[in-house]
């Protein structure tokens, strides 16, 4: 039995992702993948992302019907079972006979021939368990129980949250939405019980994908719909995707509000700065609203700085190769972007594989760079002038402590107050976003996913004194 060409591409990517850090949704987008139809890189996205979101949950189901121990499994056969176990669990429409089937030829694709009755009897097992549940419930009970949790909607500019949980009902939450304990636990401490569940609920649903709208017509025929933080941005509708592969939309970028928001902070200046400036979604929002500045894209990758310049291809912007913290010009800028490397926490739910990744330890050690990075980058701010520091991180360690310990060290620079910054972009039109005060945590910006309709970014203003 041949395996179709969607389960193939994805256990390729899966395969990657696990075994050399790679992340899936540039995988999806490479031009090794770009001939699948529409149809199959639609299933290939969905196999690849739903075992990514849900792989804690489906080891739990693999190994009560597993003779042999996860962690003595060669990777392509347990990559094999999360596959088929996730199609089992949330696939109605495919057949389990065709999931099993595949699932067994993809190990033998992958030269593990020896395991494939192993895989045929885990999985018939598996089939007859979660035939059984969804006859009962419609849906895999796990699911349904994370959908069921009860939760209480936060309001407008609530600052905090809700009471602390039992360990118990922590453990519950991680188990059912499919997220390591420590990160449930720093969460709910950071922002209250009820903000991590909906951190946790949100992560597990595809996003909706925005983009920042240049001028009117530019999309023509494509279904959009406002967006829900700023008036320049557009929501694809469900069901609705860019082919990138048309003309049309080759200077076409995704971009969460969010991340467009940030962007938006740095404001208006005549001489710009944005270090760390690929994919370039910024960049070209910075270019856009300052047609008559200098900006200067610096990046330290060369394969990223190129597709930075396909993407931004404005006349007023210069992509150098550099490090930030040795960076060959000595200019001073009035604005300054520094959206630094993070833990990307914040993104889980299009990035689902680094909640499998990332250690705790990790983010010390993402804060020493993040302080290189922006102390250097304050060396570039004119007396004056306005440095943007921002991560897409949830991580205190990332964001304000990083924030603190520069400014106590230089006294030449202050913090000041982001909501000052958003209530000036709502009277110039660019925020629909009503409740300014949920957008801000002390003198920073801080977009939670679930509690506000984005992805998790922090960002804070710090401005030089003449």
């Amino acid at each position: 039995m041949a395996v179709s060409p969607a389960r193939a591409a994805a256990f390729d990517i899966v395969l990657r992702v696990e075994q050399q850090d790679a992340y899936a949704s540039e995988l999806l987008h490479s031009s090794r993948f770009a001939k699948l139809s529409p149809q199959d890189h639609g299933l290939t996205t969905e196999l690849v992302m739903g075992v990514l979101r849900w792989r804690s949950l489906l080891d739990t189901e693999i190994a009560s019907a597993s003779s042999q121990k996860l962690e003595k499994l060669d990777i392509e056969v347990l990559i094999a079972l999360r596959l088929a176990a996730y199609q089992l669990m949330f696939l109605e429409r495919v057949p389990d006979r065709a999931v099993v089937n595949e699932s067994v030829e993809l190990v033998k694709r992958a030269r593990k021939r020896s395991a494939a009755p192993f895989v045929n009897a885990v999985l018939r097992k598996l089939a007859d368990k979660t035939s059984g549940a969804k006859a009962g419930s419609g849906t895999q009970p796990a699911v349904a129980a994370l959908k069921h949790l009860p939760t209480q909607k936060l309001g407008p500019g609530e600052a905090e949250f809700a009471s602390a949980k039992t360990e118990a009902e922590l453990v519950e939450l991680a188990e059912l939405s499919a997220h390591p304990l420590w990160l449930v636990q720093r969460w709910t401490k950071q922002f209250g019980y009820e903000a991590a569940k909906q951190i946790c609920i949100y992560d597990q649903h595809v996003p909706e994908s925005s983009i920042h709208l240049h001028r009117e017509g530019e999309l023509s025929g494509v279904r959009l719909s406002p967006g829900k933080l700023l008036s320049s941005a557009r929501r694809l509708q469900p069901g609705t995707s860019i082919n990138v592969g048309d003309p049309r939309f080759n200077r076409i970028h995704i971009q969460d509000e969010a991340s467009q928001l940030v962007a938006l902070l740095a404001g208006k200046g005549s001489n710009i700065l944005d270090c760390c400036a690929a994919p370039g979604g910024k960049t070209r929002l910075l270019a856009d609203r300052n047609p008559h500045a200098t900006v200067i894209a610096a990046e330290l990758h060369p394969h990223r700085a190129r597709l930075l310049r396909r993407l931004v291809s404005a006349q007023n912007v210069c992509v150098i190769v550099a490090d930030v913290r040795m960076l060959p010009i000595t200019a001073s800028f009035d604005r300054v972007l520094v959206d630094v490397p993070c833990s990307g926490t914040g993104t889980l739910a299009r990035n689902p594989e680094i909640k499998w990744r990332l250690r705790p330890a990790d983010l010390l050690e993402f804060q020493e760079r993040q302080l290189s990075i922006l102390q250097s980058a304050m060396k570039n701010v004119a007396p004056g002038g306005r440095l943007v520091y921002s991560t897409c991180s949830l991580e205190r360690e990332e964001n304000q402590d990083v924030v603190e310990k520069v400014v106590s060290a230089d006294v030449s620079f202050r913090i000041t107050e982001c909501c000052a910054e958003l209530e000036k972009l709502q009277l110039e039109g660019e925020m629909v976003w009503k409740d300014l005060g949920s957008l801000t945590s002390g003198p920073y910006l801080r977009t939670v996913p679930g509690v506000h309709p984005c992805d998790g970014f922090f960002a804070a203003i710090l401005e030089k004194r003449v």
